[in-house]
């Protein structure tokens, strides 16, 4: 099981977790071929549909046989019921859309990295108290840039990252990373609705190079 420091380590340098969800489990692990073919490492894969548990469970034996190296997270978990179903099918780490405390302290006692959602300053001192390390900042359309670069200074110990509305251009990416993120959620801006029915596999693994190139240049002229 990887460590919480090596998970936080990998997402910083990847600098980007695309982020999405299908009913269909062939589907699923098709795009997680293509991303990962496209040089992704490290997935979230959203709890958002009646068979996120078993089509997890697939994507987790998958991985195991013919993924090396990928990291799987589970997001949108919202209760500890949740928490426990799904680190129990293998999550390597746990991502919510808001902060409960019950949560983090489950997937604490596992030992394994909590990434809660916080919208306000309160919630990331509350998600602070109950040991979380890194932040997703969600919706991230409505906060935007300004926000984090707001706060910079306040939880230089924390590493942040947006999720909702971040746009996969030069200039977006910019002002994120500019701000201080640590790395950037994609989700529907970059694995689409029409994209996952149209099974376009090869577009996706296209644009995850062109993507994690895109992110890698943006970071180093921040350097």
């Amino acid at each position: 099981m990887p460590e919480q420091t090596a998970i936080i380590k990998a997402i910083i340098s990847q600098g980007m977790l695309p982020l999405f969800y299908h009913d269909d489990p062939v589907n699923c692990e098709q795009t997680v071929q293509a991303l990962y073919d496209g040089g992704v490492r490290i997935i979230e894969f959203t709890n958002r549909g009646v068979n996120a548990l078993a089509n997890f469970r697939q994507l987790i034996k998958t991985r195991n046989e013919k993924w090396p190296g990928l990291l799987l997270a589970i997001g949108t978990i919202k209760t500890p019921a949740d928490a426990s179903s799904f680190i129990d099918a293998g999550a390597d780490f746990i991502i919510c859309p808001g902060t409960v405390k019950e949560v983090g302290e489950i997937v604490h006692q596992v030992g394994k990295l909590w990434i809660p959602g916080c919208m306000t300053v309160s919630e990331i001192l509350l998600a602070q108290a109950t040991g979380a390390r890194f932040i997703k900042l969600f919706p991230g359309n409505l906060l935007g840039p300004s926000f984090m670069a707001g706060i910079r200074d306040i939880f230089p110990e924390l590493h942040f990252m947006p999720t909702g509305g971040v746009e996969l251009t030069p200039e977006n990416l910019q002002q994120w990373f500019g701000s201080g993120v640590a790395a950037v959620g994609l989700g529907s801006k970059f694995l689409s609705k029409e994209v996952l029915e149209k099974k376009d596999y090869q577009s996706i693994k296209e644009l995850s190079v062109s993507a994690l190139a895109m992110i890698a240049t943006v970071k180093q002229s921040i350097r």
